[in-house]
C-alpha cells in the first residue's frame, strides 16, 4: 500500500492528508538520500554538485560557453554563478574570457586537468547510478522520468 513505507520512516502515525503531499515527501526524501549518496561522491575528487554539473555541461558541449547558457542547463538552481566559476577558475579547471565582440559576455572552458578529473568520476558515477536505480527495470525507470517531467510542467512559467 502507497504511503505505508514513507510513513513508517517518518513515524508518522496518521495517514498523509493527501495522496500529493505523500508524493512530495517521497521525492523530498529520496531526493535528499540521493544528494547525499552523490554529494560524498563528489567531495571524494574535491568538487561539489554543482562544480560537477558545470564541468558535465561544459565537456558535453564540447566548446567554449557564455555564463548564462551553463546556468541555463544546471540541474539545480545556482544563484551565485560567478563565484561557482571563480572557485572552478581557482582550482584550475576552467578558464574565462572575454568576448572581442561583447565585451560584457565572458566564455567559459574546460581545461585539461577538468576532463581528466571527469574521466576518474566517470566510472564511480556510473556504479553510483546503477547502486541508486539500477534495481528497478528499465520501464520501470521511463516511467518514473516521464511522471517527474510531468510533475515538473505544472511548474513552468
Amino acid at each position: 500500500m502507497a504511503g505505508k513505507s514513507l510513513q513508517r520512516e517518518l513515524g508518522k502515525k496518521q495517514p498523509f492528508e493527501s495522496p500529493e503531499k505523500e508524493a512530495m515527501l517521497n521525492i523530498a526524501r529520496t531526493s535528499d538520500q540521493f544528494q547525499n549518496r552523490f554529494g560524498k561522491l563528489f567531495r571524494e575528487f574535491g568538487l561539489t554538485g554543482s562544480q560537477h554539473n558545470v564541468l558535465r555541461i561544459l565537456r558535453g558541449e564540447g566548446r567554449p560557453m557564455r555564463c548564462d547558457e551553463i546556468r541555463q542547463r544546471m540541474i539545480q538552481v545556482v544563484p551565485a554563478m560567478t563565484g561557482l566559476l571563480d572557485r572552478l577558475e581557482k582550482e584550475g579547471f576552467v578558464t574565462r574570457a572575454r568576448c572581442e565582440q561583447d565585451g560584457r559576455v565572458v566564455h567559459v572552458d574546460l581545461t585539461t586537468k577538468a576532463r581528466s578529473l571527469l574521466h576518474k568520476i566517470d566510472g564511480p558515477l556510473m556504479d553510483l547510478y546503477e547502486e541508486c536505480l539500477g534495481h528497478l527495470s528499465k520501464a520501470e525507470l521511463e516511467q518514473l522520468s516521464l511522471l517527474l517531467e510531468k510533475a515538473r510542467k505544472s511548474l513552468r512559467t
